[in-house]
């Protein structure tokens, strides 16, 4: 029987993932996707970039602090003050990691970080050289070395870089496709080569991390598996930097479904996947495409008479994998207005969230308005119900009221009252539509003027009593912010999007 190769999952949602446009993330809600990112088995969640802000800084420590099973890693440029402050991030958690990257490419060397490649390959040794000494402290500690625009690099310049980094004790190397160019079958070859040229990649780990500007980042990752890597970077729906990460779900599906191809295995917990797709796009406000592989709402859906047909004979006619493989069984009825607070709580646990006394009573202050309106209450309405609750702890704004008269007649009006940053703002706004009017009110509440780009709304479940979720994108400043929310209302739910792609804005230091 052929031994499986193990292939780690080192996540990146909370890193180059928040890096996607508008896609901010506050403290609380970094920690609830990691704490979810735990449950789903990945093998290393890289929780941020230390260095970049005081508040990434304290994300990443929380994160190292409070989440257990997976290793943490903080990203770092190779320069001592990034790499000192990634460790002191990162120290207090069981198995810590510095992920510290240089440019290798011709262009990136000379015209992003400016540096000949001798002077790449000494910042490398000393660098890798610091990380090491930084993690000898800690038994649980390791290095990991990426050199970024890898797949444009010149493959024997490259290999030098590597053999430094190993000798310097990496033990993890990363070969990126930072901008998407490789082709599947050219970067597998060009991992092989890698390990004829740099012989002593076969005693470390050798990862990959794909972008997807030419819609190739899976395909790119699964390639280089095939030539032996052993750990795959990407990211919870594949969000990130321009076009995407390679995606996680897709990663790791295709290794399972696939497994004759690939005779390896993940230390994944599919059943967790559609959860933790869920969870991070309502946090941060990217909606998945509906024909999205694997968690995308039609990825299990079957048009086609002949598909129908097909599927309710025989399963595998057109359904390549189960849906309950991806945790897609699970928007059962499970409360309803008699449940009481330890219910709740049973099931809140269940679906992997802790929450103090004071945020369960919020919790279960929302679940019986919810469950008074609507006879049963699903796991989709938890979810999205208890996912606002987290959302609203470090807010510097909060909707406090807000009036909304319009007609067909009659010039929308709209008066809201906002707290901001402790103070109790009030706003009124006469303009062309409903949604127009209550979103001016917010801007004239708060100080601001910010641009609708996107606006979307849809149902959380089926039924007429669905609660409505309402997403936007707002340009603050020529720059982008998300803002999603629930309630039975779609006016209210567009105020409270709008108010928390503000808050959004208030994060990046915009408002």
């Amino acid at each position: 029987m052929t031994e499986h190769r193990y292939i780690n999952i080192f996540d990146t949602t909370l890193r180059d993932g928040e890096q996607a446009p508008g896609a901010t993330l506050n403290r609380a809600e970094k920690l609830e996707i990691a704490r979810q990112l735990a449950k789903l088995g990945v093998d290393i969640i890289e929780a941020g970039f230390p260095i970049a802000s005081p508040d990434d800084f304290a994300a990443v420590k929380a994160i190292a602090l409070e989440v257990k099973g997976p290793r943490v890693a903080g990203l770092a440029r190779a320069m001592q003050k990034d790499i000192q402050a990634a460790w002191d991030a990162v120290k207090v958690a069981e198995k810590p990691r510095i992920h510290t990257f240089i440019s290798t490419s011709a262009v990136h060397m000379k015209y992003q970080i400016k540096k000949t490649p001798e002077e790449v390959l000494a910042g490398t040794r000393a660098m890798v050289s610091l990380a090491r000494e930084l993690t000898s402290t800690h038994a649980g500690a390791d290095v990991e070395f990426s050199a970024m625009d890898a797949s444009r690099s010149e493959p024997e310049f490259l290999a030098r870089v590597l053999g430094v980094a190993v000798e310097c004790g990496a033990t993890t190397i990363n070969v990126p496709d930072t901008v998407g160019y490789a082709l599947p079958h050219e970067f597998g070859e060009f991992i092989r080569e890698l390990y004829r040229l740099c012989p002593s990649l076969h005693d470390v780990t050798v990862s990959v991390h794909c972008h997807n500007d030419l819609g190739l980042a899976t395909a790119n990752s699964l390639a280089a598996v095939r030539a032996g890597a052993t750990q795959v970077e990407c990211a919870v729906n594949g969000i990130g930097e321009r076009a995407g990460n390679a995606s996680l779900e897709e990663v790791v599906m295709a290794i399972r479904t696939r497994g004759e191809s690939f005779a390896c295995e993940t230390g994944v917990q599919t059943t967790e996947i559609a959860r933790t797709s869920r969870l991070v796009s309502s946090l941060t406000g990217y909606q998945i495409q509906r024909n999205k592989a694997i968690v995308g709402r039609n990825a299990f859906a079957h048009e086609s008479g002949i598909h129908q047909a097909g599927v309710l004979s025989e399963a595998t006619t057109f359904e390549i994998m189960k849906p309950a493989d991806v945790g897609l069984t699970d928007n059962d009825i499970v409360l309803g207005k008699h449940s009481g607070r330890h219910a709740l709580r049973v099931k809140l646990a269940e679906l992997g969230y802790q929450l103090s006394d004071a945020d369960l009573d919020d919790a279960f202050k929302r679940f019986k308005e919810v469950a008074d309106k609507k006879k049963q209450v699903t796991v989709l309405d938890l979810e999205a119900l208890v996912s606002e609750e987290i959302r609203e702890r470090l807010d510097h704004f909060s909707l406090k009221s807000f009036v909304n008269q319009s007609g067909s007649s009659i010039i929308p009006t709209s008066q809201v009252e906002v707290e901001a940053r402790g103070e109790l703002k009030k706003g009124r706004s006469f303009s062309n539509g409903s949604v127009e009017s209550v979103f001016a009110a917010i801007d004239n509440a708060v100080g601001m003027s910010g641009s609708l780009a996107d606006y979307q709304v849809r149902a959380i479940s089926a039924g007429k009593d669905s609660l409505a979720e309402v997403r936007v994108t707002v340009i603050v400043n020529e720059r982008s912010f998300n803002g999603q929310a629930v309630s039975f209302d779609v006016m209210e739910a567009s105020a409270k999007a709008y108010v928390r792609a503000v808050n959004n804005a208030a994060a990046a230091g915009e408002v």
